[in-house]
């Protein structure tokens, strides 16, 4: 447990001191799992989003141009300053709220008050496989029935999985960052008692690296 906790606390740091280094380090542009988050949500019906590991906003920014409201958080203080002034500066501030959170505590919602939940490349960071199952227990707690939950992680096919620093459990540490990469396995066993509508394999970025995007949805 202090080794977890350890390692959490090394990736915080790590996480505010680049987005200080880097601000806005992802760019403007939405990434593409959002822009398909932006579909499914409309086709549901979705008004209310809550994007965990939300960064500088780049996603939570675009949902918010999409016309959803949209809560936002992220362990990082500095990312999120970021987002609000972007949305300050884009118009949307009176559709985007923060909130500094680590998703390793219960999510700050009441039950049942989000239509959908989004979370790009969050549930695979430093995260324990039993962290990782309490985490989509609160996602299911805070969704209203029919909602819909989007997220993608690197899995086990990734170049980088088995590389660099070993913390166990299918955590490796590379140039820093600590991802915890997913079998397959994991994937079904998190959307057990939901309707597991996809899990579409994709590139992305440099190496490149290799993930899935899960859609899952549920039962009303």
């Amino acid at each position: 447990m202090a080794d977890e906790q350890e390692l959490a606390e090394v990736q915080q740091r790590h996480w505010q001191d680049t987005y200080t280094a880097h601000p806005g380090m992802y760019g403007e542009a939405p990434s593409r799992p959002a822009v398909h988050a932006a579909a499914v949500f409309r086709a549901a019906g979705a008004r209310d989003v809550l994007e965990l590991g939300a960064g500088h906003g780049r996603d939570a920014l675009f949902l918010a141009r999409e016309g959803f409201t949209v809560q936002a958080t992220d362990f990082s203080p500095a990312g999120l300053e970021q987002l609000r002034d972007a949305a300050r500066s884009q118009g949307v501030d009176d559709r985007v709220t923060t909130a500094v959170h680590d998703v390793r505590d219960p999510l700050p919602l009441p039950d049942g008050s989000v239509d959908a939940v989004f979370a790009h490349m969050l549930l695979c960071m430093a995260l324990s496989t039993k962290e990782i199952h309490a985490l989509v227990g609160e996602v299911r707690r805070v969704l209203r029935p029919g909602g819909v939950f989007v997220y993608t992680v690197r899995h086990t096919g990734d170049a980088h999985y088995g590389a660099g620093t070993a913390h166990g459990d299918d955590i490796f540490e590379h140039g820093g960052f600590a991802v915890h990469f997913f079998p397959r396995a994991l994937v079904d066993t998190l959307a057990a008692g939901w309707t597991l509508d996809e899990v579409h394999s994709f590139e992305e970025g440099e190496l490149p690296r290799r993930l899935w995007r899960v859609t899952q949805t549920l039962p009303r």
